[in-house]
């Protein structure tokens, strides 16, 4: 039996994911804040276990690792779970800063060094940590959370070199415009001239398979959006212009 856990899984890509890992006949701890979200969705699948908590919270690594030792394996980490709040740095500071990388970076760090031991012992297994097309191209408006996801994809790469000897393969998706409970994109929606550029939970699931247990370095959502990437290094200045308008990004957002 092959056991995942996924984070931020109460709804959008997390839920999706859940319900692709279910039907592919995997057992799966799914971890929230929101618990009457879970207890929902677990119901609604064959094998899957709800953990609510925030991952915030001090003792949240240590919980979920000692729910994963009771399964005595982990073949697959999911972290999914993040957050976004609009706002210009001069407007809204450090501390805007400072809460994006608590639950956007330091969390997945914690929780993946708590379970790190296990997915050793049960290689071959993955990591995929879910960054955002944010993570490789900063618009106004939207710093902090692009702050977060740089130092995620940063990361990735280099905890990938350090557990391929060890058997844990990590990998990396990067959504770009996902319509969520929590980023709805209504400012894309509501026009024709942008609406093509929205896309699903699923195909983000989809990907966060393809770079788990399907062994890819990552995967951009939708695909194409990986040029974003690459005119960021090529045409930094075309980027630049390109982005300022800012941010298209709710107020405040929860991936779980």
């Amino acid at each position: 039996m092959k056991v995942a856990v996924v984070t931020g899984a109460s709804s959008g890509i997390g839920e999706a994911t859940a319900r692709r890992l279910d039907a592919a006949g995997w057992r799966t701890i799914l971890v929230a804040r929101r618990a009457d979200r879970l207890e929902e969705l677990t119901g609604e699948l064959r094998d899957a276990q709800p953990l609510a908590l925030d991952l915030t919270e001090e003792d949240a690594p240590a919980r979920v690792r000692d729910r994963v030792e009771q399964e005595g394996a982990l073949h697959l980490l999911v972290n999914n779970a993040g957050s976004a709040w609009r706002g210009r740095f001069a407007e809204t500071g450090f501390e805007n800063v400072r809460r994006h990388m608590e639950l956007n970076f330091d969390a997945v760090a914690r929780l993946t060094e708590a379970l790190l031991a296990i997915l050793r012992r049960s290689a071959p297994s993955s990591i995929v940590n879910v960054a955002s097309t944010a993570g490789r191209v900063s618009r106004p408006n939207s710093g902090g959370y692009s702050v977060s996801k740089f130092a995620l994809a940063a990361w990735t790469d280099a905890l990938h070199q350090e557990e391929r000897p060890h058997g844990v393969h990590v990998g990396m998706v990067l959504p770009g415009f996902i319509a969520t409970e929590g980023f709805p994109q209504r400012e894309l929606l509501e026009r024709r001239a942008t609406r093509w550029l929205v896309s699903r939970p699923e195909r983000a699931a989809d990907a966060i398979l393809a770079a788990g247990p399907g062994g890819k370095a990552e995967r951009y959502v939708p695909r194409y959006y990986w040029l974003a990437g690459a005119l960021r290094v090529l045409a930094p200045g075309l980027i630049r212009r390109a982005t300022r308008g800012g941010a298209m990004t709710p107020t405040t957002g929860q991936k779980e």
